[in-house]
C-alpha cells in the first residue's frame, strides 16, 4: 500500500530508525500507555513537569537534539527522527509535544553559533535533563521581529546588562537554556541586534506569569539587569536577525507533524465511539453520511502524512544551492495544520457532544489543535511568504536539480544550522512540477486536478495580478491558497512514486524476480477527488473579490472541475477505514 498507516501504539514499530531511536520512541509510547487515559486527560490541567522529568531521565533531548559537531559523543540532528517524535508526542497531547517543540526552537540559535563555550554549556545542560526556550516575541511587537524592546546596555569589557521582557515564551518558567533576541542600547539599526544565552534560574530572570489560559506554560519573562558576557553571546548584528528567521524555518515544520499525531488519536477515539454505538436501530457507522465523513477524514490524514514524509526528504537534502525546503516547511506549518483542523472538524461532527466530555482525549485535541496554524507566524503571514516562491515554481523555466531521493538514512542535518542570510527567497528556483503528475496521468482525479493546475497557471500568465493587486494581501490570499494546492498535490505524488518504487523492490526481492508492483492508485484517486473540490474554494473566492477583473473572474471559473466518482472505489475506501475500528484504545489508568 502507498499510504502511511494511522499510528497505532499497539503495533508501533519505527523500523526505519536505529536501535537507540526505536527504543526511545517505544519508551515514550509505553510511558504514556502505562500512565493510562485517566491520568492523561487529568494531567492536561497542570504544567507537564512529569513529561519533562521523564524526557530528562531518558536523555531524549540530549540524544536527539544535539548535532554531531556540537560535542564529543553527540549523536545527530535528524529531521526524520525528530518528525517521528513530533507525531508520537502529539498523539498523546499537545502539552508534551509543545515542551519538545520549543526546546528545538531554543536550541537552534546555539547550534548556529560558533561560541564554543555556549555550545558546551548547552550540551551539558541537556545531558542534565534541561529543556530550552526561544525568547523572540514581545507583547507589543508580536511577530514583528525587527522591533525589540529588550535592551543590552554595555557595562565594559565586552559585557552587558540586559533589561526588558519577552512574551509568549514556551518553557519560559523552567528552561535552563533560553536563547534571547535583543538589541544593544549603543548601536542603532540591525547592526545592534544580539542573540544571547540565558538561564531561567538566574536571580535577574523572572518568570512573570503564564499568559495563556491553558495547561501549557506560555509565559511572559522578564530581565532586570541580567548580566551578559562574551561567553553568553551567540550572534550579533544582522546575523542575529538571520538566525531568528532561520530558526523559525526549522521549527515551523514541527507544527504539521504535531497536527498529524493529534488527529490520529482523535480518529481512533471517534471511530471507536461511532462504530460501537447504535442509533435508530443501526450502527452509527452504517449511516452513509457518517461513512463519507470518516472516509474524508482518513483520506485527508493520509495525504498529510504523504506530504510530510516527502518534505522530510527535501529538508534532509537541503544545502546552500537548494533552499526549496523553505517553501515546503512553510507549507507544513500552513497547509498541513489547517488540514488537521478540517480532520478534527469532520470527526467532531460525528463524535458530537461526546467530544466535549472531560474523560475524552478528543476534548483536549479540539481545544489545542487550533493553536497550531496560529503559531510561528499566522497562516496569512506564511501564505504571503510562500507567494514569493510562486513565479519560479509555477511560471519560470525549471532548474536542473538532481532528483531528491526518499531519505530514511540516519544523517546529521547540519545544513539547518548553516543556512546563512535569510533573504533572497524570490530567487529560489524549483524543479519541474509536471513529471509527478505525468507519472500518475492514468488516475482520473489526478488528471482532472492537473487540468485545474494548468488553468490556474494560464490565469496567472494571461491576466495575473497587477501591481496594485499584488500589494493587496486580501486579494492575493486565494492566489496563495491555490498555489499551495499545487505544491501539496505534487509532493503527495512524489511520495507515492517513491513508495511505488520501494514496494516494487521489496516484492521483487521476496519473489526473487522483477515485476511491476501494483501501486494503490485508488487511494490517490480518492485523495485527489478531495483536492479537486478544495481547489474550488480559493477559485470562487478569487472570483468574488471586489478588485478582480472580468477576465480574472472568467478564468477562475473555467478552472473548476467535478471529481470523477466510482461507487465501488468509495466502498473499498470505507472498508479500509472500518478495518481500523477497535484496533486501538488507550489503556485505562491503574487504580
Amino acid at each position: 500500500m502507498l499510504e502511511p498507516s494511522v499510528l497505532n501504539p499497539r503495533s508501533y514499530d519505527p523500523a526505519e530508525f536505529d536501535e537507540t531511536t526505536r527504543r526511545l520512541l517505544r519508551a515514550c509510547v509505553e510511558w504514556f500507555e502505562q500512565r493510562g487515559k485517566r491520568l492523561l486527560v487529568e494531567s492536561y490541567d497542570t504544567w507537564f513537569a512529569e513529561f519533562l522529568a521523564f524526557a530528562g531521565e531518558l536523555g531524549i533531548f540530549a540524544h536527539c537534539l544535539v548535532p554531531a559537531d556540537a560535542a564529543e559523543g553527540a549523536d545527530r540532528w535528524d529531521t526524520g527522527r525528530n518528525t517521528a517524535f513530533n507525531e508520537v508526542l502529539a498523539f498523546y497531547g499537545i502539552n508534551g509535544w509543545y515542551t519538545w517543540h520549543v526546546t528545538m526552537l531554543g536550541l537552534a540559535p546555539v547550534w548556529q553559533s560558533r561560541n564554543e563555550t555556549a555550545r558546551r554549556r548547552t550540551v551539558e545542560l541537556l545531558r542534565q535533563g534541561h529543556s530550552a526556550a526561544f525568547a523572540l516575541s514581545e507583547k507589543e511587537h508580536g511577530a514583528d521581529i525587527y522591533a525589540t524592546d529588550l535592551v543590552l546596555t554595555p557595562t565594559g569589557d565586552g559585557r552587558f546588562s540586559a533589561s526588558g521582557s519577552k512574551y509568549y515564551i514556551g518553557n519560559g518558567n523552567v528552561a535552563g537554556i533560553v536563547t534571547v533576541f535583543g538589541r544593544r542600547a549603543d548601536i542603532e539599526g540591525p547592526d545592534g541586534y544580539v542573540f544571547f544565552l540565558a538561564d531561567s534560574r538566574h536571580p535577574s530572570y523572572t518568570a512573570v506569569r503564564n499568559v495563556a489560559n491553558t495547561h501549557l506554560y506560555v509565559g511572559e519573562i522578564g530581565f532586570d539587569g541580567y548580566p551578559v558576557g562574551p561567553e553568553d553571546i551567540l550572534h550579533i548584528g544582522r546575523a542575529a536577525l538571520d538566525v531568528a528567521l532561520n530558526t523559525v524555518n526549522i521549527g515551523k515544520f514541527n507544527l504539521g507533524t504535531a497536527g498529524i499525531g493529534a488527529c490520529e488519536h482523535a480518529f481512533h477515539e471517534s471511530l471507536n465511539h461511532a462504530h460501537q454505538r447504535m442509533l435508530y436501530g443501526r450502527r452509527v457507522t452504517d449511516l452513509p453520511h457518517i461513512r463519507s465523513i470518516f472516509s474524508a477524514a482518513y483520506l485527508r490524514l493520509v495525504a498529510m502524512k504523504m506530504f510530510t514524509n516527502r518534505v522530510v526528504d527535501y529538508v534532509k537534502s537541503a544545502h546552500a544551492g537548494d533552499r526549496r525546503y523553505i517553501l515546503f516547511t512553510s507549507m507544513s506549518k500552513t497547509k498541513v495544520t489547517t488540514e488537521a483542523e478540517k480532520v478534527v472538524a469532520l470527526l467532531w461532527d460525528v463524535i458530537a457532544a461526546k467530544g466535549f466530555e472531560a474523560d475524552t482525549h478528543f476534548n483536549w485535541v479540539a481545544r489545542d489543535l487550533p493553536g497550531l496554524p496560529r503559531l510561528e507566524g499566522t497562516v496569512h503571514v506564511n501564505t504571503a511568504l510562500m507567494l514569493k516562491f510562486l513565479r519560479h515554481y509555477l511560471l519560470a523555466d525549471p532548474a536542473p536539480y538532481d532528483p531528491v531521493p526518499s531519505r530514511t538514512d540516519a544523517s546529521d542535518d547540519r545544513y539547518l544550522f548553516e543556512q546563512g542570510p535569510a533573504g533572497g527567497l524570490g530567487e529560489v528556483r524549483f524543479h519541474d512540477w509536471r513529471p509527478a503528475f505525468d507519472h500518475f496521468a492514468d488516475v482520473p482525479n489526478v488528471a482532472r486536478f492537473r487540468e485545474q493546475v494548468e488553468g490556474f497557471r494560464e490565469l496567472l500568465l494571461t491576466c495575473g495580478p497587477d501591481r496594485r493587486q499584488r500589494e493587496d494581501l486580501d486579494f492575493m490570499l486565494p492566489v496563495g491558497q491555490s498555489f499551495m494546492l499545487v505544491v501539496y498535490g505534487q509532493l503527495i505524488l512524489e511520495h507515492a512514486q517513491h513508495a511505488q518504487h520501494a514496494q516494487h523492490a521489496q516484492r521483487a526481492q521476496r519473489a526473487g524476480q522483477s515485476g511491476q508492483a501494483g501501486p494503490d492508485r485508488e487511494l490517490l484517486d480518492q485523495i485527489f477527488g478531495l483536492l479537486i473540490r478544495d481547489f474550488a474554494d480559493p477559485l470562487t473566492d478569487l472570483h468574488g473579490k471586489p478588485g478582480a477583473t472580468d477576465e480574472q473572474r472568467a478564468h477562475a471559473l473555467s478552472c473548476l472541475r467535478a471529481p470523477a466518482h466510482d461507487a465501488e472505489r468509495t466502498a473499498r475506501t470505507w472498508r479500509s477505514v472500518e478495518a481500523i475500528a477497535g484496533t486501538y484504545a488507550m489503556r485505562p489508568s491503574p487504580a
